[in-house]
């Protein structure tokens, strides 16, 4: 096992195509596949480490092949990513990488997106997820995060009681009521860094689209 454990859970939604994606797919230290993903992953030249979830969509050719790396688990209580992230869990992981977890079906992407809360409050090293068009993040408390000027930021809340005060970005957060999920949408980083201040601790996601 590598002391610096970087897992990338390929999930069965569009495969990625964009750089950033596909370079963490190859740097990984370990693959760990949701079902019919393994096919994909395949395909594209690479193999899994692990496959997970009730293999009903992988073919019996690949079910033969990796015989020795799959993990079925039949039950519904929990989808194949979330599967698929408690086994990583267990496999000391320095960092966790979600990629394929959007596209397709819109309702798999709002909840693959929304699980990235569950995720980042179990675990203890860092979860992000990827996408061809950027980066989703969780935080929970007061945060500065790293950004470059004309990056473009959208915060997604639940919670309608939440205040955040930002600082660094060009639409200013303070009056937002975080009621619905457009709200704190297309905002933008003025320079290398910003500060979103909560008025109490709660689970808020951030997406940062790619920097053209």
């Amino acid at each position: 096992m590598s002391e610096q454990n970087h897992i990338v859970i390929l999930a069965a939604g569009d495969f990625p195509r964009a750089e950033a994606p596909l370079r963490a797919l190859r740097e990984a230290d370990l693959r760990i596949c949701c079902d019919s993903a393994a096919e994909a992953l395949v395909d594209f030249g690479l193999e899994p480490d692990r496959i997970v979830g009730d293999l009903d969509s992988l073919s019996p050719a690949l079910l033969e092949r990796y015989a020795d790396r799959i993990l079925r688990i039949s039950e519904q209580d929990d989808n194949d990513l979330t599967k698929a992230f408690h086994l990583a869990l267990t496999l000391a992981p320095a960092s966790i990488t979600i990629l394929g977890a959007t596209g397709k079906r819109e309702d798999h992407t709002l909840g693959n997106v929304s699980l990235l809360l569950d995720y980042a409050r179990e675990a203890s090293c860092p979860v992000t997820m990827l996408t061809d068009f950027g980066r989703f993040e969780a935080i929970f408390d007061t945060t500065t995060l790293p950004s470059m000027p004309g990056q473009q930021i959208s915060i997604f809340a639940f919670d309608n009681t939440l205040k955040i005060t930002s600082a660094g970005l060009k639409y200013p957060t303070d009056a937002v009521c975080f009621d619905t999920l457009w709200k704190a949408t297309l905002n933008e980083a003025l320079s290398d860094a910003f500060t979103l201040t909560l008025s109490h601790p709660c689970g808020v996601l951030l997406f940062f689209a790619n920097h053209l």
